[in-house]
């Protein structure tokens, strides 16, 4: 069978750590077996705002990589205010009335003058370089993946100058997505945002993307065909681990202002209150860059003693907490324009054979999975009682050695058969 070439354009790429740079290295970890050649074109000297060396031991020596120089603002915001430029890069954003003069100022430039997003700037040279890649290398399909958004414009841009089949992954929404509604946009840019969502969804031969929620939402918009392929898991091995000796409930990834789930902190206070044991084994871990409004609440609802803060870790040393800690917690910001979002870590929670306790909007896509899965609970920011309530009898059961899941179906979200269905796009 004839091996294909597919360019792969993303802003992500190890040494990045966090969630944008998993999907697409394992989609490119997986092509090779569906008769796919993918060549990846990355920035050189990107400003990551988390960085995970260990990652590096996953790309192939064999996989052929392009290059090219990016003009990063957030570089230039450090000079400024090196804490804010890096939490603001982060997505951690304080609530307006905690905002400095010089976070607000910041917010409102980086939403109204680089459009979509703080990395427009590489777009041009990018369009340049890789006229020339897609030529020299033969290949006719190109593919963008986003955020950074402004990556679609790279494939915009060569659909209208060389024809090229092109395939746009939103693995995020674009619009609707939350954190556009704290970017101070004037009307103008608002409607700027909107038009090239457009006309990227209006151009691209094919668009994916992680959630059936961001389909219906596209649909509105194009008739091009759209199609989901969530994110998921892969087989993690020679990962050391021991299980928690303390009733751990730990979070893994950024917990941002917006995402500070005050009636799950608001449930585990009264526990901690009302019973005494629970009070003496309970322990809540967060993994990851936590915003001081998370803290504070902590604080307030008196579970500061019971925080275990780890910060950032690399990547193994995620699925290492995810195995270890008794539950694991899953957040999403309350709001409609939320129920699209299935983070990627969702995926590898379900094969850490512990319980998810997720809380997040009304009709998420997330809940459908869980349930279907069987790998835990999911409530609304409305089901205090019944969130409570689970977080005793996993307690309970927990005491008897008895807190465990009993997954099914599993197998259609192993990253190999997501790429299966890939290539049968390409």
């Amino acid at each position: 069978m004839q091996v294909k070439k597919a360019l792969i354009v993303t802003y992500y790429w190890p040494p990045a750590g966090g969630p944008g740079v998993q999907r697409w290295l394992k989609f490119v970890k997986y092509l090779p077996e569906f008769n796919v050649e993918p060549v990846v074109y990355i920035p050189e000297n990107a400003n990551y705002p988390i960085l995970d060396e260990s990652l590096k031991a996953e790309v192939s020596d064999d996989l052929k990589i392009y290059t090219s120089s990016i003009r990063e603002p957030y570089k230039l915001a450090g000079f400024l205010s090196k804490k804010s430029s890096k939490t603001i890069s982060k997505g951690i954003i304080s609530e307006n009335e905690n905002q400095s003069l010089l976070e607000k100022l910041m917010l409102f430039v980086r939403g109204n003058f680089f459009i979509p997003d703080a990395r427009v700037g590489w777009v041009n040279p990018s369009v340049d370089e890789l006229s020339k890649i897609l030529k020299k290398e033969q290949i006719s399909t190109l593919i963008t993946t986003g955020p950074p958004h402004s990556v679609h414009l790279i494939g915009l841009r060569l659909k209208e100058q060389l024809g090229v089949r092109w395939l746009a992954d939103f693995r995020d929404p674009w619009t609707t997505i939350g954190y556009h509604k704290q970017l101070k946009l004037t009307k103008t840019s608002k409607n700027k945002h909107k038009a090239l969502e457009k006309q990227v969804l209006n151009t691209a031969d094919q668009v994916v993307v992680t959630s059936f929620a961001t389909k219906k939402e596209f649909q509105a918009i194009t008739s091009k065909p759209i199609e989901v392929i969530t994110n998921g898991y892969d087989n993690e091995t020679n990962v050391e681990f021991v299980m928690d000796l303390k009733f751990s409930l730990a979070h893994i990834g950024s917990l941002l202002s917006k995402r500070n789930p005050e009636i799950l902190w608001k449930a585990l206070s009264e526990l901690v209150i009302e019973n005494e044991s629970f009070a003496k084994d309970f322990q809540l871990s967060l993994v990851g860059s936590v915003s001081e409004n998370v803290l504070s609440s902590l604080e307030y609802f008196g579970l500061s003693n019971y925080l275990n803060n780890v910060g950032y870790v690399s990547h193994k040393e995620s699925i290492a907490f995810q195995k270890k800690s008794q539950i694991l917690l899953l957040i999403e910001i309350d709001s409609e324009d939320t129920r699209s979002i299935i983070p990627g870590k969702l995926f590898e929670y379900m094969v850490s054979d512990r319980p998810i306790l997720a809380i997040g909007p009304k009709q998420w896509d997330v809940e459908k999975i869980i349930k279907e899965t069987n790998t835990g609970y999911c409530f609304s920011y409305s089901d205090f009682s019944a969130l409570k309530k689970t977080i005793l009898e996993c307690y309970l059961a927990y005491q008897k050695g008895a807190l465990q899941t009993y997954p099914i179906g599993l197998k259609k979200f192993h990253r190999k058969l997501l790429t299966q269905s890939l290539s049968n796009l390409l």
